[in-house]
């Protein structure tokens, strides 16, 4: 069977880190290599990274099925690639899956999908195979796409994924959602670990620092295999605060910056969102990760009933821990958390509008601010903590001209789809 498998591009209206990050997109080379080990004739469509439209490709390879992948953003893009697909062809399968699909399935009833695959486990059984133990995420793709892959600082990263699923069970997080928690071996992950060339991998794991026996094994089978590489991860302020010594040790064998869920700047908020750590906790995490010399990438979740004066004190905060990158996302109650049906009559904008239910929008009526001065209280945070002459002389000085200038520019965008949403209000 001839099957195209496509990752969509952003609507314009979509707020994202597609501005700062372009990466692999592992779930889809995860699906070609067990499809390639049963007999596929497999391709992979990167609509982000293309610049012809989404039907010369679908003329010129004619597939039999067609996968589509996406998240709660991507729902309206993908129903009008179905759209296109089935005017080329009403005899091309549209199939689509992902995690809004997991849990989500019903956002993607339409006339134009024949399939909603809520695993891979799903789409391979649609397609007539089963996944083989030992299959590896199809690797080759065209250089074109290779060479402009990164994260942040991360140039030419590639991506791999050794558990799934999250422990933990924060009420506003989606990831709980997907699937229950189970890591893959670390005998299997240093085998995969081997047939990446790229020097930079990102460990997608929803939690990577979790078990610290396994990360003690993952240490020393690098060393072992004498792995030489630099790794981005996810991790809990809780854990890295009470494992000082195995950060270090980590650190040794290459990792060099990890996203925290810093998620508040007060043990109250916290604690509302079941999170179950403390602020010392992220406190004491960014300074061990400034220690070792590890860059800290941290999140924080900016509440609805949030005036000035919390601006103000996040701000404090940041300045007190000398925190330096950090992505402010407004609570965005996601569909299968719960958090939807409690904020249903106070959305500003509709669940329809999927493109714009990005983690950036703010997407509930703010309670003591406009939305004009909440959206303008994001902006000069973000420049309150950025345009300093110290961060540039830090950014310059770590990363270099070109890696700074190309963020600049990608900053500038996502700062241009602030601004106006603030001359709108």
């Amino acid at each position: 069977m001839k099957i195209l498998l496509i990752r969509p591009k952003p609507h314009n209206e979509t707020i994202g880190l597609q501005s700062v990050m372009v990466c692999e997109p592992l779930e889809l080379m995860t699906l070609a290599g067990v499809l390639m080990e049963n007999g596929h004739e497999v391709r992979i469509l990167d609509m982000i990274l293309e610049k012809k439209g989404l039907e010369d490709h679908i003329r010129k390879f004619m597939p039999d099925l067609v996968g589509i992948t996406g998240y709660i953003s991507h729902i309206g893009i993908i129903k009008n690639y179905a759209k296109t697909i089935k005017k080329v062809s009403n005899e091309i399968v549209v199939a689509v899956g992902g995690v809004h699909a997991t849990v989500c399935q019903e956002d993607f009833v339409d006339e134009h999908i024949d399939k909603i695959c809520t695993s891979d486990a799903a789409f391979y059984l649609y397609c007539g195979c089963k996944a083989p133990f030992d299959a590896l995420p199809y690797r080759n793709l065209p250089k074109s796409y290779m060479e402009k892959y990164y994260y942040l600082f991360q140039n030419k990263c590639a991506l791999i994924k050794t558990s799934y699923g999250c422990p933990y069970q924060c009420n506003f997080c989606f990831c709980k959602e997907i699937t229950a928690y189970h890591a893959r071996s670390i005998a299997e992950v240093i085998r995969e670990l081997l047939t990446i060339e790229q020097e930079e991998v990102y460990i997608v794991d929803d939690d990577f620092l979790f078990d610290e026996k396994r990360l003690m094994t993952f240490i020393e089978e690098v060393k072992r295999h004498k792995i030489k590489k630099h790794y981005l991860v996810y991790g809990r302020a809780d854990f890295i605060a009470k494992n000082d010594t195995l950060i270090g040790q980590l650190k040794d064998i290459g990792l060099s910056a990890v996203i925290v869920g810093i998620e508040a700047a007060s043990q109250e908020e916290l604690d509302s969102y079941n999170k179950k750590s403390l602020v010392t906790d992220n406190e004491r995490a960014i300074a061990i990760l400034q220690k070792y010399d590890i860059e800290c990438y941290g999140t924080v979740i900016l509440g609805i009933d949030w005036d000035k004066a919390h601006f103000d004190n996040l701000y404090a905060f940041i300045k007190k821990t000398g925190l330096i990158f950090v992505n402010l996302q407004p609570l965005t109650p996601m569909p299968g958390t719960g958090m939807l049906e409690a904020f249903s009559d106070q959305l500003i904008i509709p669940y329809k509008e999927h493109e714009k239910w990005d983690m950036a929008h703010l997407v509930v009526r703010p309670t003591r601010l406009s939305i004009r001065s909440y959206y303008l209280q994001i902006l000069k945070l973000y420049y309150k903590i950025t345009v300093t002459p110290s961060h540039i002389h830090y950014m310059f000085r770590r990363y270099g001209i070109a890696t700074t200038m190309k963020l600049s520019v990608g900053a500038g965008k996502i700062t241009w789809q602030y601004l106006k949403k603030i001359m709108k209000g």
